[in-house]
């Protein structure tokens, strides 16, 4: 079957069938209750009602509602708490599909290719299920292969979640979403190509390759294509299982996995946009394994010197040059009052970097602080007429978030002043810029502007 078969018309409009009732519906109650004076909120009743409708849904759906669960305010607070609990899982593909899909990508003969390959999955994800395989050569492997109408589910699920923004947008208008659909969009269409994640693997493996406790798995080129993605495989444990470890177990895994995103970031300017639990592993020696490069972001360096230089201005009091860094991660027309409102969202997230000793991510260790600074911010932003993200703000701020998250569950307490310096205390923008530029080239990556 054809990528274009699959993502034809007969497959999106059974993706509305699924999807536009619950989202739609739910939409259009709110609006009602708003229209006839019966209050803003969504109601727990209601976002319970849209989580149990889109659980049976495999897809792209479920990752866009976990993201947008960690952006502070970008849909109701309902919806964000009940869709954060949505897991990426799917039911796996059936044994036919998946002999199917493996000759349409190999060839009539791929079985000769593999000197196992189980069809039932080892794992399950939202956009492609994992097979357990050996090579011929005895090495094993994992094959990450493609659900059928992904294209299509996307399509859908985008459309979907611009009606829910829409909606939301002509009743509250204290964070514009356009650039943040935008910036969902793109990345989740690019995480269906492999031969781009394929590439993104190649980068992080060449960007990591002098940290000796993180981990990324070879790509078997002969063996990927568009939607089949074959990689050595990686043993490891949940991390979540190490969370009623000894306190030394725990701090050695939150430092290699700061490392892990943050070392490419002020190296090279490249994020991995998407810190969910099961995208890393734990070794034995608690090295971390780093899984699914689907979604990454790339940034210009001018990007990269605005996060420092948003600490510094933090640090120091500085307006201006918070200002300056805002202006450089992307916002535009930004008054004094909406500098001031945005720099408490900053203190928050710069808090743990400012102070040179071991701490907790955050000292209540719960994530009631950040909400209710959130939440506060939000309030403020409404006050003066809103604010609209940049594109660029997106993954950088579900990264800041969600790692964060990841050192709530381990109560990690380090001393992160001292891991942010390592990274930046020599940081050149022109020298940056070079080292991008060459990593870049040597994967046939375009340099951002």
């Amino acid at each position: 079957m054809s990528e274009a078969s699959e993502n034809s018309f007969g497959g999106r409009v059974r993706r509305y069938a699924q999807v536009s009732g619950t989202v739609a519906g739910q939409a259009a109650r709110f609006a009602g209750r708003r229209f006839f004076g019966g209050g803003g909120g969504i109601g727990d009743q209601g976002a319970a009602e849209l989580r149990a409708a889109l659980g049976g849904l495999k897809g792209p759906l479920m990752k866009v509602a976990q993201l947008m669960a960690t952006i502070p305010e970008a849909l109701p607070s309902e919806y964000a708490a009940e869709l954060a609990q949505l897991q990426s899982n799917a039911p796996p593909m059936g044994k036919p599909f998946v002999r199917r899909r493996m000759r349409t990508e190999l060839g009539a003969d791929w079985e000769k290719r593999f000197k196992a390959f189980p069809l039932d999955a080892a794992a399950a994800a939202s956009l492609g299920q994992v097979h357990k395989a050996t090579l011929l050569d005895g090495t094993t492997a994992a094959c990450k292969l493609q659900y059928p109408n992904i294209a299509s589910a996307v399509d859908a699920d985008l459309n979907q979640l611009k009606l829910l923004f829409s909606i939301y947008r002509r009743y509250d208008s204290a964070i514009q979403t356009d650039q943040i659909y935008e910036e969902l969009a793109e990345r989740l269409r690019e995480e269906l190509d492999y031969r781009l994640e394929a590439r993104n693997m190649r980068l992080y493996k060449d960007m990591l390759a002098n940290e000796p406790h993180v981990h990324v798995a070879e790509v078997v080129e002969p063996l990927s294509t568009g939607r089949l993605l074959t990689m050595g495989w990686l043993d490891g444990a949940p991390l979540l299982s190490f969370k009623d470890g000894d306190q030394e177990t725990r701090n050695k895994i939150a430092l290699n996995l700061f490392r892990a995103w943050y070392v490419p970031f002020y190296h090279f300017g490249v994020i991995h946009g998407d810190p969910h639990l099961g995208n890393y592993s734990v070794r034995e020696n608690l090295d971390i394994n780093l899984l699914d490069f689907g979604c990454i972001r790339i940034f210009p360096p001018r990007f990269v010197k605005g996060v420092i230089d948003l600490y510094r201005a933090v640090e120091t009091g500085n307006r201006d040059l918070a200002r300056e860094a805002y202006h450089d991660w992307g916002f535009e027309n930004l008054n004094e009052k909406m500098v001031d409102i945005l720099n408490e969202w900053a203190s928050f997230l710069y808090a743990p970097l400012l102070e040179d000793r071991p701490r907790l991510i955050q000292e209540t260790n719960s994530g009631n602080q950040g909400r209710k600074v959130a939440e506060g911010v939000y309030r403020r932003l409404k006050e003066v007429g809103g604010v609209r993200p940049p594109r660029e703000f997106v993954f950088m701020d579900r990264a800041a978030v969600g790692l964060g998250s990841v050192f709530l569950h381990l109560k990690a307490e380090i001393n992160w002043h001292r891991l942010f310096m390592d990274l930046i205390e020599d940081f050149d923008a022109g020298a940056m810029a070079a080292r991008q530029k060459a990593m870049l080239e040597r994967h046939g990556i375009a340099q951002p502007d």
